[in-house]
């Protein structure tokens, strides 16, 4: 039971669905569409993980018998005991060691010269190979909040510089990018709320189509299948005219090259749909 107060009316009037009155249609909220929408609020994605930072690789898994960066190049260790030297490996060495060879390894991949510390190319890889191993974090530890403020800083840093790098240099941009396994996502220029009522419209709108379009493809699917009928009607109504015209002696307006040429379309077609059944057999 609903309460209504228009022109004048003011009265309790029972409504299940939808009722009119005084030529207005009053809709109930619970109300249900009978088309097959259904519309769920997509997931939000944090700004640290790989989806939105860009990056195509995660962390590497590394050797573990490899040898610290700091004792790569002593002379002492090469020639000391093997249970000396797995002391200086990867192996007994904090996550941190590990991090740091990786970030070596990618700064070695982009970098000018063999001191290159400070180039742009050299800093993107290295922040890189910050971010993805700090991705690899909070996978494990994902309530880290000072370290997921840390990670986004640092990605939109680099996206910063790769901004800047894309405007200035854009095929050193695009070597570094593909180096480094990067997909860089600019800003968006217009940005808008996603909503429950804007994002049904556009389902519904797309929805109408895709039954406009089916509808028009049996409705065409339909006219090819009348197409030899019709022709043959058609050459039979020339021929008529034809020898109407003959007959009582007029100017002859149907000539026996447009009865062939229609002729022809007819057989064309008939041979044509003759090979669509076969092929359609074979399958």
């Amino acid at each position: 039971m609903i309460r209504f107060r228009c022109l004048g009316i003011n009265s309790v009037v029972p409504i299940h669905e939808s009722c009119i009155l005084d030529n207005i249609i009053f809709r109930n909220y619970a109300f249900k569409s009978d088309l097959k929408i259904k519309w769920n609020r997509p997931e939000k994605i944090p700004c640290y993980k790989p989806e939105k930072s860009g990056d195509l690789k995660g962390f590497p898994k590394l050797d573990k018998k490899q040898v610290l960066l700091e004792f790569r190049d002593s002379k002492e260790l090469q020639s000391a005991d093997e249970n000396v030297k797995k002391l200086f490996t990867l192996e007994f060495a904090p996550k941190k060691y590990t991090n740091r060879i990786f970030y070596n390894d990618i700064v070695e991949k982009v970098k000018r010269h063999e001191y290159d510390r400070t180039s742009i190319e050299a800093k993107i890889a290295k922040w890189t190979g910050v971010i993805r191993a700090q991705q690899e974090h909070l996978d494990k530890f994902p309530r880290n909040l000072r370290l997921k403020v840390i990670l986004k800083e640092l990605i939109e840093k680099r996206k910063k510089h790769l901004r800047h790098l894309r405007r200035w240099d854009y095929k050193k941009f695009e070597w570094l990018i593909e180096n480094l396994d990067i997909v860089y996502k600019p800003e968006p220029t217009e940005s808008y709320v996603i909503s429950r009522k804007d994002s049904l419209r556009k389902l519904t709108d797309k929805y109408c189509e895709g039954i406009k379009e089916d509808r028009l493809n049996l409705y065409k699917l339909k006219l090819e299948s009348e197409h030899p009928a019709f022709l043959a009607e058609k050459i039979s109504c020339l021929k008529f005219i034809r020898d109407e015209q003959i007959a009582c002696g007029t100017e002859v307006t149907v000539t026996d090259d447009e009865i062939n040429e229609v002729q022809k379309q007819l057989d064309d077609l008939k041979k044509k749909n003759e090979e669509l059944n076969k092929q359609n057999e074979n399958e």
